[in-house]
C-alpha cells in the first residue's frame, strides 16, 4: 500500500461514517438546481473530505461535487488535482440500499493515476496507485481486515454487462443487443467500474449523462485492474474538461468501461 493510497482509505473511511450515520437516521433531501437529489450526508462527508485533503495537500486544488454546484471551482490550470464525489448513488443512499460510495481520485494530465472507491454499506472499498488496484473488505468495526490485488479477466464466449439501475436508456440496450450480452447486472453508483476490475463483469455501456466526479475514482480502480473507459469513438475518457461547447464543465460525454480491450467495439450513434 502507498502512501497516497494509506490517506485515501482514512480520508474515505471517515467520510463513509458520517455517511452512515445519516443512513442510520434517515436523511432529509433536497434537491439541487439540476433536481438531483443531496443530503446531509453528501454535504458532511464532502466537508470531512476536503478538510482532510486540504490538510495533507494545501498545493493540489480540488474539484469536489457539492462545491461546484455551489459555484466554488477552482483553477486546475497545473492539471494536476482530486476530483470528489462524497455520496455517488445518493438515490441508492436514499432509498436504503446498499451500494452507495465516497469517491476520491488524483488527476494528472487529464488521467485518473489513484483513487479510491468506498462502498460504506457493504464494508468493502477498491484503490488505486501506481498501476496496482485492490479491493479491501472491512470488519465489523470498520478495520481493513483483508487486501486482494485485483484485476479485470480476458473476454471468454460471452459478455456480461454491468448497467446503471436509475439510469437506463435505449442506447444501452442496443448496444447490449449488438454486442450479443445476454447476462447483466444493474447497480448504483461506481461500483459498476469495480465489478469490472476484479473480473466479474466484462463491460458497462454509459449513455446517460454523467460528471467527472461520478467517473474518476472508478476509472482509477479500473484502469489499474487492467482495463479502460473510452468514448464512443474508441478514444480514452479524460478529466478536466472545462469550456465545453456542448455541456458544463466537467461533464462526460458517452463512454464505454471495457475490462479486456480486445473486446471493445466502436459504437456510433
Amino acid at each position: 500500500m502507498t502512501p497516497l493510497c494509506e490517506l485515501l482509505e482514512h480520508i474515505a473511511l471517515g467520510a463513509g461514517a458520517a455517511i452512515l450515520d445519516v443512513y442510520e437516521a434517515g436523511p432529509n433531501v433536497c434537491y439541487k438546481e439540476d433536481h438531483s437529489p443531496v443530503t446531509e450526508a453528501d454535504e458532511r462527508a464532502e466537508a470531512i473530505i476536503l478538510d482532510r485533503l486540504a490538510a495533507a495537500f494545501p498545493q493540489i486544488p480540488v474539484v469536489a461535487e457539492e462545491a461546484v454546484a455551489s459555484g466554488r471551482i477552482p483553477d486546475i490550470s497545473s492539471g494536476y488535482f482530486f476530483l470528489v464525489d462524497p455520496l455517488d448513488g445518493t438515490k441508492e443512499f436514499i432509498n436504503r440500499r446498499s451500494d452507495f460510495t465516497v469517491n476520491i481520485a488524483l488527476i494528472q494530465d487529464s488521467m485518473p493515476v489513484a483513487g479510491i472507491v468506498y462502498a460504506p454499506a457493504q464494508r468493502c472499498a477498491y484503490v488505486a496507485d501506481e498501476g496496482r488496484a485492490e479491493k479491501l473488505l472491512l470488519d465489523q468495526s470498520f478495520n481493513v481486515e483483508h487486501r486482494q490485488t485485483i484485476r479485470v479477466r480476458m473476454r471468454g464466449a460471452a459478455l456480461t454487462a454491468v448497467a446503471s439501475r436509475s439510469h437506463n436508456s435505449s442506447e444501452t440496450e442496443a448496444f447490449l443487443v449488438g454486442q450479443r450480452v445476454t447476462d447483466y447486472t444493474s447497480v448504483g453508483s461506481s461500483l459498476k467500474f469495480c465489478l469490472l476490475a476484479e473480473g466479474k463483469a466484462d463491460v458497462y455501456p454509459r449513455f446517460g449523462r454523467t460528471m467527472e466526479w461520478d467517473t474518476a475514482a472508478g476509472d482509477a480502480v479500473l484502469k489499474a485492474a487492467g482495463g479502460s473507459v473510452v468514448r464512443l469513438d474508441g478514444s480514452r475518457l479524460l478529466y478536466g474538461k472545462t469550456r465545453q461547447d456542448d455541456d458544463s464543465d466537467f461533464a462526460n460525454p458517452h463512454f464505454i468501461a471495457w475490462a479486456d480491450m480486445s473486446a471493445m467495439a466502436l459504437v456510433q450513434y
